[in-house]
């Protein structure tokens, strides 16, 4: 049986991949970028002072306290012993990266990297937006679902890389026609797992629906005008999660 893999895109040779992007959102909802224009140096340097952040003493990272339900410090419980989470809510603010940083007593030279970084990421991804929006080394463990299977699939490590998953705002902000994608992440080897995870969440009171060259008469509006935050609270209301709260917002459905 031939061996599954997700997209792989080739950041420098746009907009020759046009249609590979918009593809692989269709029919994966996930896919790898290369050459994406972030240093080595700064992707390792990172790597680095995350696992020093979290090795700092327990009673620091509780004061990375949450902006919005679980967006802060999440230490080992009984459900998830080997899971340890720090969150920075606004990557793309610079008070909000320095409030992060100074709430774990970073050092001058972390503080460079945290805010250089989320720079660089926050860049990156809303060039990817733009993209979509204009038509034309180290331990594994991530698994994304095969659509047509049903079945989990390995996301391999590859250096120098970045995976892109998208979520229910793309899906709602294409009508439909991009899926979000159903992810885990399994322990397949005692050793530690460093995953730098950036969101890109939809304003929190701004209303969120496609926009009019999703829809028409084949395709008509599937979901209901909704903010995100009206989400967020459905999520944590419902306990659903990767598109089921979604299904709630469509038309014809009630929460």
């Amino acid at each position: 049986m031939e061996a599954v893999s997700i997209p792989v895109i080739d950041l420098q040779k746009f907009p020759g991949q046009s249609a590979e992007i918009l593809k692989a959102c269709k029919e994966w909802g996930c896919f790898r970028i290369i050459n994406h224009g972030i240093p080595d140096k700064l992707m390792t340097d990172m790597k680095q002072v995350v696992r020093a952040l979290f090795d700092r003493p327990l009673e620091i990272k509780r004061r990375n306290i949450d902006v919005i339900e679980g967006s802060g410090y999440r230490a080992p419980n009984q459900k998830n012993p080997l899971y340890e989470a720090l969150g920075l809510y606004d990557m793309g603010s610079s008070e909000a990266v320095e409030t992060f940083c100074t709430q774990l007593d970073a050092s001058p030279q972390q503080r460079e990297v945290i805010k250089s970084y989320s720079k660089a990421l926050h860049e990156l991804i809303m060039e990817l937006c733009g993209k979509l929006a204009e038509k034309d080394d180290c331990v594994g463990g991530l698994e994304v679902m095969d659509k047509p299977s049903g079945e989990y699939i390995a996301v391999d490590p590859l250096p120098r890389s970045l995976c892109v998953n998208l979520g229910d705002m793309a899906t709602v902000w294409s009508n439909g026609a991009f899926c979000n994608i159903r992810h885990r992440v399994q322990c397949k080897q005692a050793a530690i797992r460093i995953s730098i995870a950036l969101f890109l969440l939809g304003p929190k009171e701004a209303v969120v629906e496609a926009p009019q060259v999703f829809v028409d008469s084949n395709h008509p509006r599937l979901y209901k005008p909704f903010t995100y935050e009206d989400l967020r609270k459905l999520r944590i209301s419902t306990g659903l999660h990767a598109g089921e709260a979604l299904e709630l917002m469509r038309l014809g459905n009630d929460p």
